[in-house]
């Protein structure tokens, strides 16, 4: 196979995980960095030359580069697609089983308590404003549903109606769920798109601080996921909080709230809208330390009192 065959056949990888498994975008520009970085490093001109040792090779450099291990293995789940592609095309090459990703320890996901979300959900006190109604509906929804924030931003407002408890919304690979909206999201939308003035489609705009209506003459843009970041951190600093808090510490804080209060795992992997359960599993591990907190707060107190009272 000549090289230029090679490229064509990456090429034609990369198309595939955009139209028939619907990755987003930036998904695929990662897959095509990762890739390009193992081609540069194996300087094989065509499949076949892909060996183990080759692969054995490249873990080690991408160790020595001072990646950490998660890193490590979506560099690995790139070149693993990859193959499995080429056994799609019954091109010969080794096989994806053969990629093994590296173990790696649980993420520590920053959490914070209930009154530190308390704080920042009532964080935006200008409520006479169209930014200050805006940020308050736009922190109530992603508590209330775990959206993610590209998801969040991707909302039109004939999508999201304030008489309805429900909402469906398109995911990652392009996967439709169902998401819940609670009581106080629903009010805080409706107040929120009561006071808009303009005719732009999108549900969350970007309005001046401190107007009292979006300007009807202009269409304003649609928030983008890093000004959203901005605006929680503006609301953490505000709210006092010390440790830092993104669009994904509301969905961190929904999952755990959910599987806290009696959720099965299963059901907050499809509200999460997670492909793997393995995925939703990351929040057992803090789920199962609030248990040990509450079994040392309160079992065995009556046996105590009583041992203490001989």
């Amino acid at each position: 196979m000549s090289y230029n065959n090679y490229m064509k056949l990456i090429q034609e990888y990369l198309e595939y995980l955009e139209i028939e498994r619907g990755r987003s975008r930036k998904t695929i520009d990662n897959y095509e960095r990762y890739l390009g970085r193992f081609l540069r490093f194996s300087g094989a001109c065509d499949p076949k030359h892909i060996t183990d040792e080759i692969v054995r090779k490249y873990r080690l450099q991408l160790n020595r580069d001072n990646l950490d291990r998660h890193t490590q293995n979506y560099h690995l789940i790139a070149l693993r697609g990859f193959l499995k592609y080429l056994v799609k095309r019954r091109v010969k090459a080794l096989p994806p089983e053969a990629i093994e990703l590296a173990k790696t320890a649980p993420r520590d996901i920053d959490m914070v308590d209930e009154s530190d979300l308390e704080r920042l959900l009532k964080a935006p006190t200008t409520k006479n404003t169209l930014s200050g109604l805006r940020d308050t509906a736009l922190l109530e929804l992603l508590f209330s549903t775990g959206l993610r924030v590209s998801e969040l931003c991707s909302l039109d407002r004939d999508t999201v109606n304030p008489q309805k408890i429900e909402f469906s919304i398109r995911g990652k690979g392009g996967k439709i769920r169902v998401v819940f909206v609670s009581e106080g999201a629903r009010a805080a939308l409706k107040y929120y798109l009561d006071k808009r003035g303009d005719m732009s489609p999108a549900l969350f705009v970007r309005v001046p601080w401190g107007t009292s209506a979006a300007s009807k003459a202009k269409e304003p843009s649609r928030l983008t996921p890093r000004t959203v970041q901005r605006i929680i951190k503006h609301y953490a600093i505000k709210a006092g909080i010390s440790k830092k808090v993104t669009p994904h510490t509301l969905r961190h804080l929904f999952a755990t709230d959910l599987l806290i209060n009696g959720a099965d795992i299963r059901s907050v992997q499809q509200m999460l809208g997670h492909a793997s359960v393995a995925t939703t599993q990351i929040y057992t591990h803090i789920t199962d330390r609030q248990l040990r907190e509450v079994h040392q707060a309160f079992h065995g107190r009556q046996r105590k009192k009583t041992n203490h009272g001989k």
